[in-house]
């Protein structure tokens, strides 16, 4: 009876796995779509070869098309995003290099994507409220601080260079003369569910996220010295522009934001998004 057990519990997991993989296909190729249907061409894998084919640099600008798939609100706090990532730079020279560690520019671009998954996500209850006439009065005016979500799967980590930055006076009007901003949305929301909102749903999104990091940057070669330490010795340097490091983030911050619609739809579908 025990051998039994353990041969249908083999067999449950070989149809687990297998389910797994149909739906994160199926979840990869409607991104793609939305690539497609909006005429952006992904990029490549990237190398440390001067070969234009492997530089991001030298690929089409799609900055225009990358920004007009947001809403107005949403790509304001992308390009604040782009501000932290970029520093002055983002209003400056665009064709200066600057060389970065590949393993440093796949979690800059893993984190991307998580930060537009979130925004896709917090911008459309944000939009909803705003067109049902139901959003608080008085939002980011009674809230003295922002308290960020708890460590364990926060998007606002050090590394990741995602921030939500303090909200200013300016603002969008509803048309009644009330003045609203995504920004100032987000840092009305309470702890738990920022929580909520920053936390990919499913294992297939997360292997997804894990997958196309991959796909460009290739599998990190870290590895762990006698001493305990981290040993990257063996990670290549990147030479890219500040132009290309934008397309690179902007298309990251793209993929998450496809990435929640086509998680979305596939669950109304097919319920696989456990709660």
């Amino acid at each position: 009876m025990n051998e039994l057990n353990q041969i249908l519990r083999r067999i449950a997991e070989v149809k687990e796995k297998d389910r797994r993989n149909t739906l994160e296909e199926i979840i990869y190729c409607l991104v793609v779509w939305k690539f497609v249907e909006n005429d952006i061409s992904m990029i490549p894998k990237i190398t440390e070869t001067k070969d234009p084919i492997g530089r991001v640099d030298f690929w089409p600008n799609q900055e225009q098309k990358l920004e007009s798939i947001h809403s107005t609100e949403a790509f304001e706090m992308i390009q604040s995003h782009l501000s932290l990532v970029l520093g002055e730079r983002v209003v400056g020279p665009l064709e200066t290099c600057v060389q970065i560690s590949k393993i440093k520019l796949g979690k800059l671009y893993a984190a991307s994507i998580m930060y537009g998954y979130f925004l896709k996500r917090v911008d459309q209850r944000f939009q909803l409220e705003r067109t049902m006439k139901t959003l608080p009065e008085r939002f980011g005016k009674d809230q003295d601080r922002f308290e960020e979500p708890s460590p364990a799967n926060r998007l606002w980590d050090p590394d990741s260079l995602i921030r939500v930055p303090p909200d200013d006076d300016g603002g969008d009007s509803d048309g009644d003369g009330k003045l609203y901003r995504l920004r100032s949305y987000v840092m009305y929301l309470d702890a738990d569910t920022l929580q909520r909102y920053a936390t990919i749903r499913s294992k297939e999104a997360i292997s997804l996220i894990e997958k196309q990091t991959q796909a460009l940057f290739g599998k990190p070669d870290i590895k762990i010295a006698d001493d305990g330490s981290i040993d990257m010795s063996n990670d290549e340097v990147i030479s890219i522009t500040f132009s290309g490091l934008t397309m690179l983030v902007l298309e990251a911050v793209a993929f998450g934001s496809f990435l929640w619609d086509a998680e979305s739809y596939v669950e109304s579908k097919y319920h696989f998004v456990k709660s």
